[in-house]
């Protein structure tokens, strides 16, 4: 099929983009990437009369070290880019790492940061790595930037705050605290296949080896997101045997997450793959906290 009539523009500055977004509202729809909402046009699933075409605004499209030993990246910025730089694997590892995970090189070439967080996908890799490393978000519209932190970002399926005369510009990722460990891992059919389960976790050791903190965030269980708050509960302030791991991923499977099932996976099965990888994610997050390879 092919896409309704619309009419496109290609705005040089995000001040010109915001200025068509504010003109034509919900009639409107950036376009970063494309992967998603150029099929969904090709089907009709999405209307838009509007498209602003934001791949000439180069100011978007950057990727800058934090003073406080964070990352700044700009909401152009191609997924690509990001798996390649070195700044990003030394300051985001676990952006770093989930990277090669994300569909296939193709696809990596043109999806954007900020297309990829807007979008929402409960199924995207990247908004579960936000949430675990606690990202923020900027967002500008006419009036002036403010900013949202990543629990607040999230409403639900392809749903974010981001206003229809709003753009997100920028994701700032905070800095890892010392003795902090990472680990991605998800379950596909195929390469590049959306995930059955995928689980991204951070932990924090304190000058004890006892857990200071921890982030254990699932994606396509539910309809966003799902940080397990009761597994990280369960393991703040404890060692981290793998007892401790064992019984946290349990929890995380059973309490945290209410996945359902479809013609991919069952419910029952998601929430074993859940446990599975949780306890793999953390058993690792744990060992390069500890300085173990």
């Amino acid at each position: 099929m092919k896409p309704a009539a619309f009419d496109y523009y290609a705005p040089s500055t995000t001040e010109e983009a915001l200025a068509y977004l504010d003109q034509f509202g919900y009639d409107a729809k950036p376009l970063a990437g494309g992967q998603s909402l150029i099929p969904t046009m090709n089907f009709r699933l999405a209307q838009p009369s509007v498209l602003v075409d934001l791949n000439p605004i180069v100011d978007l499209s950057y990727i800058r070290p934090h003073e406080d030993g964070g990352l700044l990246l700009g909401a152009m910025t191609r997924a690509s880019q990001v798996e390649r730089d070195p700044l990003v694997a030394e300051r985001a590892p676990l952006v770093h790492e989930t990277m090669p995970s994300i569909a296939h090189p193709q696809i990596r070439n043109r999806s954007t940061m900020g297309g990829t967080m807007a979008h929402a996908d409960p199924a995207a890799e990247l908004p579960a790595v936000a949430i675990a490393l606690n990202a923020q978000f900027r967002i500008r519209g006419q009036a002036g930037d403010r900013w949202v932190s990543v629990d607040e970002f999230f409403l639900g399926m392809f749903m974010t705050v981001i206003e229809p005369s709003e753009l997100l510009v920028e994701v700032r990722l905070p800095p890892m605290p010392p003795r902090s460990g990472w680990c991605f891992r998800e379950i596909a059919r195929r390469h590049g296949d959306y995930a059955l389960v995928g689980v991204a976790a951070m932990v924090t050791l304190d000058g004890g080896n006892q857990c200071d903190q921890a982030r254990l965030v699932f994606l396509s269980v539910e309809d966003r997101p799902v940080p397990a708050r009761r597994a990280a509960e369960m393991l703040q302030g404890q060692t981290p045997t793998a007892e401790a791991i064992q019984a946290a991923a349990e929890t995380a499977a059973t309490e945290d997450i209410d996945p359902g099932s479809d013609i991919h996976a069952s419910a029952s099965y998601r929430r074993q793959l859940a446990k599975v990888l949780a306890r793999q994610a953390l058993t690792q997050a744990f060992a390069r906290a500890r300085g173990v390879a």
